[in-house]
């Protein structure tokens, strides 16, 4: 028996009384240091079994933006199948899905808003906000729930709730996957094109409100905070 060995025996007991804190989301992770940019970090967003990587916006309209939805380059290939939508695909530091259940666990125990910032290619940058944004559960098929539309330039457009009910699937006509109705004003998650391009009919990167449906644009991105998180910033 030593000095050594009642240190080892002490450690488990120090740990316990300070666990590690885990950022459930971007916005905790500014809690949990105010000085962290934006950049790509590690999120947990149902404990320490439910690591995840995730690009981190800490500067548009006050930051703490978890981003579940990038596009930049056209790099990544978004016409994929149901269950990779659902896991998420891509990398953080680049375009990607950050899954439909990750999207649901972040967004259904507190009141979360949603922004939406774009780009063309000539440069000009436009938002759209909504003050409530939640996905339901995957027995319900992961269902839209977003109110509150708040205009930035992207023009009044508010995004569908219901899943594609079109009899001739639009996800397949479009070349895309979102929250399809009959069919879309926005297709976020279609094919990168560059700019002006009417030869295949509202396939592109599209935000119908802006710059309609042959307009491919440049950059996309879709993220969330918790409303709570940022009333006094």
């Amino acid at each position: 028996w030593s000095w050594f060995s009642a240190v080892l025996l002490l450690v488990p007991l120090l740990t316990a009384c300070h666990p590690l804190l885990l950022p459930a989301d971007c916005s905790h992770v500014s809690e949990l240091d105010g000085s962290r940019p934006s950049g790509v970090y590690t999120i947990y967003p149902i404990g320490a079994t439910s690591a995840v990587r995730v690009y981190c916006d800490m500067d548009s309209q006050g930051g703490r933006w978890t981003v579940f939805q990038r596009r930049m380059d056209g790099s990544l290939n978004f016409y994929r199948p149901w269950n990779q939508y659902k896991m998420g695909f891509g990398n953080a530091a680049g375009e990607y899905w950050l899954g439909l259940e990750n999207i649901h666990q972040l967004t259904h125990n507190w009141t979360s808003e949603l922004l939406v910032t774009m780009e063309d290619f000539e440069g000009h940058q436009v938002f759209a906000g909504y003050s409530s944004f939640s996905v339901g559960t995957e027995a319900d098929g992961y269902v839209l729930s977003v109110s509150g539309f708040s205009e930035g330039g992207a023009g009044a457009y508010e995004l569908y709730c219901d899943q594609d009910i079109w009899s001739g699937n639009c996800a397949r006509k479009f070349l895309g996957a979102f929250w399809y109705s009959n069919c879309h004003s926005t297709n976020p998650n279609g094919v990168y094109r560059w700019g002006s391009d009417g030869t295949l009919y509202a396939v592109g990167v599209s935000w119908y409100g802006w710059k309609g449906h042959d307009y491919s644009l440049k950059a996309i991105s879709m993220k969330i905070r918790p409303v709570q998180c940022c009333q006094q910033n």
